[in-house]
């Protein structure tokens, strides 16, 4: 195992995630349910399944399209997602 990859996926994930939409959505079910560890639970499966559909598909993809068009196409799927909130339509 590649410890020196996981630490870095690790604190970039972690970094990415603070103050996110998810975070937000945990805090408020867990206020509002007052049952923190099953919200935990469904948080932390939810993320692990998201997380591991987003590594198969990097994997494939990464195998047909060049790094530098992979980032580019995230980086225009977040410009559109950014101004779809800004719109009030995401």
């Amino acid at each position: 195992m590649d410890f020196r990859v996981m630490l870095t996926t690790l604190g970039v994930i972690f970094l990415a995630e603070m103050g996110d939409k998810t975070q937000l959505a945990a805090m408020t079910m867990a206020a509002q349910t007052k049952k923190p560890w099953a919200v935990f639970i469904g948080a932390s499966v939810a993320l692990a399944a998201v997380s591991a559909l987003g590594i198969l598909v990097g994997s494939v993809v990464g195998d047909y399209v060049p790094l530098e068009w992979v980032k580019r196409i995230a980086a225009v799927a977040f410009i559109v997602i950014g101004v779809l909130m800004l719109a009030g339509k995401f």
